[in-house]
């Protein structure tokens, strides 16, 4: 399975990856917040592993990981990724019954999809084709985006999906439809369908749009909360714009689903659009991870708003959220109010595209927009303004984006006084560090975080980190190694990880036994993980094999043999340099007179470890 299933694009189909050299890739890690990217997949011997907070494995403990999986539910998930059918013990296979719930409710989503599509052509549906078209789509749009009606029936996708052998609490535990007097009613009935895809193309769930009168429900209906769908975390069309966004590294933000249609055939292939709900943290955090968001500020955020003062609130809610991404943020804004579809079919394309390419900072907007509430005509007006803005000014991070904006503010109000309004922005950074904010609570969730992260020792000192390099050389390349390795004893590594690892490592046989390395040894070293024999440590050796695993050895690969060995008589070298200070500290508590034949032979012992030492520093000297 994990064979088929080629990790570095499974993974990607989650995050930007980018060459981080020595065959690996480098991201933004998918289970923790970070500003620069840790998480490294190492394509050749199929791990993944975080130096931020610890996570690696496999590519199935990837998939269940990050999609909160069954290890059974995740090898059924690659293995339809695959287009391999499992067969299933006790009794033999048997499509559909042992399988999964997310993999069930998946299959019954996308059976659904097919099912609207196709009632898009039926006589019944020509209210919904009418919509698309007076919107500027054609059928070929529809189907792209896979568009469809739900008939106007209690429950004809109901009867269809059970007649497929899907069971009708798997309908009403997926938000396809609800329990009803007589069994399962469809939850979407006499409106248009939109799928809406994770980032890897599944089905999840549906927006619906009302079409007729007599539908009293909201104008837009949403799939609830199931296992499969959580609205904070969904964009629609991210499936379709996720390597644009990656290759572009840009990410626009509309409003609805006509929105992200009219972008994307209107030549903005980067557009996604909440489902249901504002704009939040979990979204950002799917678009960081697309954007491989660094402290470059190379990437573009950019949200679109109506014009009119709903749209401005959304832009200042926005706002709220800004400095979570590190690349630069922006509001696109139709003078006129029309939104991306409207102003598509009045002015084309090429209008779309101008008005994302007249995006305006989003800190400029936000204050452009508390300023627009005051009659900057008279001075009570400008001051008003001046004290509603600082605030906002006062909360960017950084100190010299900052002052800019205040220079930008005195400019937009008229004082022309930068002096004055650096002072009553300080006024206002002054109150925030002051308690104005509650820092100690924010100080204390910072500590308690600190507390609850896991802790893991660098090696700083030289011992550890020749331990380190000789440790990822027997797990990446143990044929480098060989016999001298497997010779050193678990002595020769100071920390209790690092004897903990060499323990292990023999105790599967040793580099010898690890021949050229590679995924069968890295296996093999886990199954020696998971059965214990390296005692009671209380180390999670399976995380640390898979970090060695992962984690770039330091050599160019044009010189790893003389590499290995340097590394072997560094670690060697120390060794030696411990015994040579057992021996000098021996001699120096005897007297050389009185205990003549002990120190002669100690000394004898000295000058042997000092000319080991000295063979052992030349062979070194590539280390």
């Amino acid at each position: 399975m994990r064979e088929r299933s080629p990790i570095a694009e499974i993974v990607g189909e989650h995050i930007q990856l980018r060459n981080a050299g020595g065959g690996n890739l480098k991201g933004l890690c998918p289970f923790h917040d970070e500003k620069s990217p840790s998480f490294n997949v190492t394509p050749a011997r199929g791990f993944y592993y975080c130096f931020g907070c610890g996570e690696g494995g496999d590519v199935i403990s990837f998939v269940r990981k990050i999609e909160n999986l069954t290890f059974t539910e995740a090898v059924e998930r690659l293995a339809q990724r695959a287009g391999i059918q499992l067969r299933y013990e006790q009794g033999g296979y048997v499509p559909g019954r042992e399988q999964g719930e997310r993999l069930r409710l998946i299959e019954a989503h996308r059976a659904a999809a097919e099912f609207y599509a196709e009632h898009l052509s039926s006589p019944e549906a020509a209210p919904g084709r009418r919509f698309l078209s007076e919107r500027g789509f054609e059928r070929a749009d529809a189907e792209h985006f896979g568009v469809g009606y739900a008939p106007n029936e209690w429950d004809a996708l109901s009867r269809h999906l059970i007649g497929r052998g899907f069971g009708a609490q798997e309908l009403i535990k997926g938000g396809l439809a609800r329990e009803g007097r007589r069994g399962p009613v469809d939850r979407f009935r006499g409106r248009l369908i939109w799928p809406i895809r994770d980032i890897t193309g599944d089905v999840i769930g549906f927006g619906a749009r009302k079409l007729f009168d007599s539908d009293d429900g909201p104008k837009y209906l949403n799939t609830p909360e199931t296992p499969i769908y959580h609205k904070s975390s969904v964009l629609y069309g991210v499936d379709l714009a996720k390597r644009e966004i990656a290759r572009r590294s840009q990410a626009v933000i509309v409003e609805g689903y006509t929105d992200v249609m009219a972008c994307h055939l209107a030549g903005v292939p980067t557009a996604v659009a909440t489902c249901g709900t504002s704009f939040g943290e979990d979204h950002i955090k799917v678009l960081r991870r697309l954007l491989l968001d660094q402290a470059e500020f190379r990437g573009e955020v950019i949200f679109t708003f109506d014009g009119d003062s709903a749209g401005q609130k959304a832009a200042l809610r926005a706002f709220q959220d800004e400095q979570k991404f590190v690349t630069q943020t922006f509001v696109a804004v139709q003078p006129d109010g029309l939104d991306p579809c409207d102003l598509r079919i009045k002015q084309g394309d090429a209008a779309v595209r101008d008005l994302i390419a007249s995006r305006e900072p989003l800190f400029a907007f936000a204050i452009r927009s508390i300023l627009s509430r005051y009659d900057l005509n008279t001075n009570e007006g400008r001051l008003a303004a001046l004290d509603a803005a600082a605030p906002v000014v006062a909360s960017i991070k950084d100190p010299g984006l900052r002052k800019t904006y205040v220079v930008d503010l005195d400019r937009w109000l008229g004082f022309m006084d930068e002096g004055f309004v650096i002072q009553r922005v300080q006024q206002v950074v002054a109150r925030a560090q002051d308690g104005g904010r509650a820092p100690g609570r924010r100080q204390q969730a910072g500590a308690a975080a600190a507390r609850s992260a896991p802790v893991r020792r660098e090696p700083l000192d030289p011992p550890p980190r020749l331990e380190a390099e000789a440790l990822k050389l027997a797990v990446q390349r143990p044929a480098l190694l060989g016999p001298e390795f497997d010779a050193l004893g678990a002595a020769a590594f100071t920390l209790p990880e690092h004897v903990a690892l060499y323990e292990l490592i023999m105790a599967a046989g040793g580099t010898v036994a690890g021949g050229p390395g590679g995924r069968e040894w890295v296996d093999r070293l886990l199954e020696q993980a998971d059965a214990g024999t390296a005692g009671e440590t209380g180390i999670d050796l399976r995380a640390l094999v898979t970090r060695f695993a992962v984690e770039a050895v330091r050599a160019d690969a044009n010189a790893e043999d003389r590499y290995g060995a340097a590394v072997l008589a560094k670690i060697q070298e120390v060794a030696v340099g411990r015994a040579i200070a057992q021996v000098k500290s021996r001699l120096q508590r005897l007297n050389p007179v009185e205990e003549q034949q002990e120190y002669n032979r100690l000394f004898g012992e000295l000058v042997a470890l000092e000319q080991q030492r000295r063979v052992l520093r030349d062979r070194a000297s590539g280390a």
